[in-house]
């Protein structure tokens, strides 16, 4: 098993030429077994974070994790975050033991903006969760995407989860893990977050999203359509399909080749599993120079969402150029549409890698050029609630 992860392995790190070293990290990162658990200290009680409450001192600025205890050196979030008027929240949820699982605190930042629009404000203001991928923490999620600032503009509030270590040395949410694909692993903890938050702040419960990229993408759609009714949209960057993979090496074997028959399959499956499935409207962004998720897995995820939905109709097709001075790539969208409503979006990017489209290049997995994916899922979500 060993030999033939290693090979693998080596021909999958030839094949990315075009990769920078921090994009191959990503795909040893599948291969990391957890980290050992360290041994519990006894603490007193006085030194337990207290959870987050509504008035809270926002966090401007600064390392937004000091709220929370247990970060290491390596994995402690930037201190460039750029200012934004909203509040920075940090806090954790702690799960309870399960069957053959132990108790898990998971922490969590959550941005709350300032000055949300009169509709929201009275409504309850919509919630985004956004989910990181491999080698990232949350905060460096939030920094490289620039979602804050768009949550800002547009009232929104977002959540990001952070994967712990001891599942995953690398943080990798494990979107390839049977179970997990079921709704077990993480899934429950990621709810039960949503679930506390949305009873501590005042938020509208027709217009929770859920979004992410790579691992995280993959992490976001198992969530979403394993709670169809509790999610009003989800937006996959540089994900891989849906519903196979099922160990380590058949993960790699997903992100390069997709899923083959077990496409179809795996989204029959899931409308057995919900005979009332409501339809989960998605937006896909994909670049077609990644050779980390391969482009295939948006066909087959695109492919998915249209049994997910019942679109039999041909999709509208836009192009659109390449920006003077290459500040956004040539990219096409095709929008699949019931009636008048549009309820899948499929953007594939020339020119673009491993990255989050229209990010902060200073992080990794982070491209420079547009177009905005953060801009594009907001203006996608912002046409859908579940009813």
């Amino acid at each position: 098993m060993k030999r033939a992860a290693s090979s693998l392995l080596r021909t999958l790190v030839r094949s990315g030429k075009r990769q920078s070293s921090a994009v191959s990290k990503i795909v040893t990162a599948l291969f990391a077994a957890p980290a050992a658990a360290k041994p519990k200290r006894k603490r007193k009680a006085a030194a337990t974070p207290k959870p987050i409450r509504k008035g809270s001192d926002p966090v401007r600025g600064q390392t937004p994790a000091s709220g929370v205890r247990g970060q290491s050196p390596s994995t402690a979030p930037p201190r460039h975050i750029p200012p934004s008027p909203g509040k920075w929240l940090a806090s954790h949820f702690s799960a309870p033991p399960g069957i053959g699982t132990p108790a898990r605190r998971m922490s969590y930042w959550l941005y709350l903006p300032n000055n949300p629009p009169e509709d929201t404000q009275r409504k309850g203001l919509p919630l985004l969760v956004m989910l990181h991928g491999c080698q990232q923490t949350a905060t460096q999620f939030a920094q490289g995407t620039r979602m804050n600032q768009w949550a800002e503009q547009m009232g929104y509030a977002v959540l990001y989860p952070q994967q712990l270590v001891s599942t995953h040395a690398q943080r990798c949410w494990k979107w390839y893990d049977r179970a997990t694909q079921e709704g077990g692993g993480d899934v429950p903890i990621i709810v039960g977050m949503i679930d506390k938050v949305m009873t501590q702040y005042a938020i509208d419960r027709s217009r929770i999203y859920i979004a992410g990229i790579s691992a995280g993408a993959g992490m976001a759609n198992i969530i979403a359509l394993n709670h169809p009714h509790l999610f009003a949209a989800v937006g996959l960057h540089s994900g891989p399909v849906f519903g196979a993979g099922h160990n380590t090496i058949g993960a790699l074997g997903v992100m390069q080749h997709g899923a083959a028959l077990r496409a179809d399959a795996a989204a029959h499956e899931v409308l057995t599993r919900h005979p009332q499935f409501p339809g989960m409207p998605a937006i896909l962004i994909q670049g077609a120079g990644d050779n980390v998720v391969r482009p295939i897995n948006q066909l087959q995820l695109a492919r998915q969402s249209q049994l997910l939905n019942r679109l039999s109709t041909a999709p509208k097709i836009t192009q659109k150029p390449q920006g003077r001075g290459g500040r956004h790539n040539a990219h096409q969208l095709h929008d699949f549409y019931d009636g008048r409503k549009l309820l899948l979006r499929v953007a594939h990017i020339a020119d673009l890698e491993h990255a989050w489209s229209g990010g902060d290049p200073a992080l990794a997995f982070n491209a420079k050029a547009g177009p905005d994916a953060s801009k594009m899922m907001l203006e996608f979500f912002s046409r859908h609630q579940r009813v």
